[in-house]
């Protein structure tokens, strides 16, 4: 891995743990400050919609910045933001510290990728991004399941601290490693950042990463009752089936890079519709444990197989002034998680059982594929002007 993007990575590393790691810690935080866990839970939400209404106003705001320095101040708000976590007197005052730190996460992200990119050649640029989406994928294998240890055993606030310490190692490591000069904003500016919005492909990209964020979450915000009412494994198991999931997606991570080097969007249909597959041998296998095991891995391993496409894919069709349209696919993927996580619980409500929830996610992968397809069928046209010219 070049030292610049393991630089990256770590930084992905400690905002990925950063996200996820209070969910492990939900009723030692509750039982802290006083509420309940259900309250303690509005500390996801709080960060998930810090990140899509901070992408864009940090990419904005930085959009004529040299983008070295604009990494190193996120990765600083990171570190910041986890100090204010860790201190937090109260309820109201923590949720204010995450949704403060959720701010850099999607503009970290969007600017991070297009540094990547921009540091290899042409034909290595998926794989570049899916090394820095590496540090995201070992944050749900290693920094949750530590941050979570670590909390249990010294309290939660602790585990803030070990992030704070964390970021400050991904802070040197930009400062040391990213080259000073690297990926330089476009001569237009913000003109040009925004400019490029006005491009279809720019909004179906983004439009088929929100629904195959949806699609997962759908399902995956009650994988937990599933795995133990539908396919009949204990609380202590489930723990060990959602780290195998964090590995599907390491791996699939690493193949999606170097799968859309080769091909971008016949990997993402094949992908899409290998989760629709996936879906429904959910519905009919899940209750078999073995079986289920297995699907949760695959499904982790797929879905992270079309995230540095739609990465690469958002990059490259804003082209012209890529920061911001790299920064607003972040926030669509958050857009996802929030979404799916509405419609699973609505379908729940609705009588949908558990054993059939992953016919709701393979709704909504369907509808990805569909985008996908037409996405495609547009880039036709140019190709065959281009080779006509």
């Amino acid at each position: 891995m070049p030292l610049p993007i393991l630089a990256l990575a770590i930084a992905s590393f400690c905002i990925g743990t950063t996200e996820f790691v209070i969910m492990g810690l939900l009723p030692e935080v509750a039982a802290d400050l006083g509420v309940s866990i259900p309250a303690a839970g509005l500390l996801v939400t709080g960060y998930a919609l810090g990140v899509v209404f901070g992408a864009p106003i940090v990419a904005i705001a930085t959009a004529r910045l040299p983008r070295k320095p604009v990494l190193v101040g996120l990765a600083a708000l990171f570190v910041v933001g986890n100090l204010f976590c860790a201190i937090a007197p109260n309820y109201w005052t923590l949720m204010a510290a995450r949704v403060f730190t959720a701010f850099g996460h999607g503009a970290f992200f969007g600017i991070g990728s297009v540094v990547a990119a921009s540091l290899v050649p042409r034909n290595k640029r998926a794989s570049a991004i899916a090394l820095m989406f590496a540090g995201l994928t070992l944050a749900n294998i290693l920094g949750v399941p530590a941050g979570t240890a670590l909390g249990e055993a010294f309290g939660w606030r602790a585990t803030f601290l070990a992030v704070v310490g964390i970021g400050l190692i991904s802070v040197a490591a930009i400062v040391w490693l990213v080259p000073s000069g690297v990926a330089q904003p476009s001569g237009g500016g913000l003109r040009a950042e925004v400019r490029v919005l006005g491009k279809l492909q720019v909004w179906l990209a983004m439009l088929i990463a929100a629904l195959t964020s949806a699609s997962l979450f759908a399902v995956f915000t009650y994988i937990k009752p599933y795995l133990t009412d539908v396919s009949g494994l204990s609380t202590a198991a489930v723990t060990w089936v959602l780290l195998l999931f964090g590995a599907g997606m390491t791996i699939g991570n690493i193949i999606g890079g170097r799968l859309a080097d080769w091909k971008l969007m016949p990997t993402v249909i094949g992908t899409l519709l290998m989760m629709v597959v996936l879906f429904f041998f959910f519905t009919q296998f899940g209750a078999r444990p073995g079986i289920a095991i297995g699907i949760v891995f695959l499904w982790g391993l797929l879905l992270f197989v079309v995230v540095p496409p739609l990465q690469i894919r958002v990059v490259e069709a804003a082209s012209e002034g890529p920061n911001l349209a790299a920064t607003l696919n972040q926030g669509a993927f958050n857009v996802g998680n929030a979404g799916g996580a509405w419609i699973g619980g609505l379908a729940l409500s609705w009588g949908v059982s558990y054993a059939n929830l992953p016919l709701v996610g393979a709704g909504l992968a369907l509808l990805a594929v569909v985008v996908a397809v037409m996405s495609q069928a547009l880039d036709r046209p140019v190709a065959l002007q281009a080779a006509a010219e």
